[in-house]
């Protein structure tokens, strides 16, 4: 072989090689290709691995098939008492119709983040003004995210994306009603603790006074068993001291006069008044030198 027909052999391999590789693309796992022909888009439809496109007229167009992420500015919504709150959310999003994506928004990621962004704040103006501030932070929190995530579905099919969910990061006053609504927040909390104060002193009265009503109560049935019992033991007592007396007379007639000696000269200093004849020094008078009375003889049984 001559060396020119060697050369042309040579050059049309390497031209082969050439548009071979510019004939052949490779679509990975998590792309999506779409062909173009003269800006007209020839197909978009390509599943994961090696295909053909006719080099100089297609061009090839790779979009990322994974889930994105959109992280909006804080915005300002007024809810149903007219109050403004600051709402900082995100969603997230992913291409399901490469055409319709790529003809409405013209594949770019940052134009449908934008159209995605003005949808979620429709929504959560439109949600936000049906509620209450205490609705929103707590109550319908999951709900109105739910609804969102709904209605921006319906509106975003024609940009060819879908949202897979959207959620509030975080709900805040703006700082010149914050002070305001925290002085409110801890009159009312004032309020309601001197409220529960003023019960438990009420109670605490109340149940003083139940403990000294049961404490009278106590006493007085305690003093009536006494009274009872000291009127029992009195009976008892006259009732031995009338069966000591109808025994011996006398003799208990003498005991009564001693008993009572003793307790009229208890104290030194007591005086006492009387005729010698009394009936009060009866025993003494029946005195004849001894120095004990002439007691009559016990009666023994």
């Amino acid at each position: 072989m001559s060396q020119g027909k060697f050369v042309g052999v040579l050059t049309a391999l390497l031209l082969c090689l050439v548009i071979g590789s510019m004939s052949l693309f490779t679509v990975q796992q998590n792309e999506l290709a779409l062909i173009l022909r003269f800006g007209k888009i020839i197909s978009g439809d390509y599943a994961p691995g090696l295909h053909v496109k006719v080099p100089m007229l297609d061009s090839l167009r790779i979009f990322d098939a994974r889930i994105q992420n959109l992280d909006a500015e804080p915005a300002h919504f007024l809810t149903k008492e007219k109050k403004n709150l600051i709402v900082d959310s995100y969603a997230k999003w992913k291409i399901i119709d490469l055409t319709t994506y790529f003809t409405s928004v013209s594949g770019s990621t940052d134009r449908a983040g934008k159209r995605l962004a003005e949808i979620i704040a429709d929504g959560l103006r439109s949600e936000f003004g049906k509620r209450t501030i205490q609705e929103v932070v707590s109550g319908d929190r999951a709900q109105i995210m739910d609804l969102i995530t709904q209605q921006a579905n319906q509106r975003i099919k024609q940009f060819g994306i879908e949202v897979i969910d959207v959620r509030i990061k975080r709900i805040e006053l703006p700082k010149e009603v914050s002070t305001s609504v925290f002085r409110r927040m801890e009159a009312e909390r004032e309020r309601d603790a001197k409220n529960l104060r003023s019960q438990g002193e009420a109670e605490a009265l109340k149940i003083q006074a139940e403990a000294d009503r049961g404490n009278l109560e106590t006493l007085a049935n305690a003093e009536r068993d006494a009274e009872q019992i000291r009127g029992e033991g009195d009976a008892q007592a006259s009732e031995i001291y009338a069966r000591s007396y109808g025994k011996n007379p006398e003799f208990y007639g003498f005991y009564r006069s001693l008993m009572a000696y003793r307790k009229s000269f208890s104290n030194k200093n007591d005086i006492l008044v009387l005729q010698p004849e009394s009936e009060f020094f009866g025993y003494f008078n029946q005195l004849k030198g001894s120095t004990t009375p002439d007691l009559p003889p016990v009666k023994r049984e």
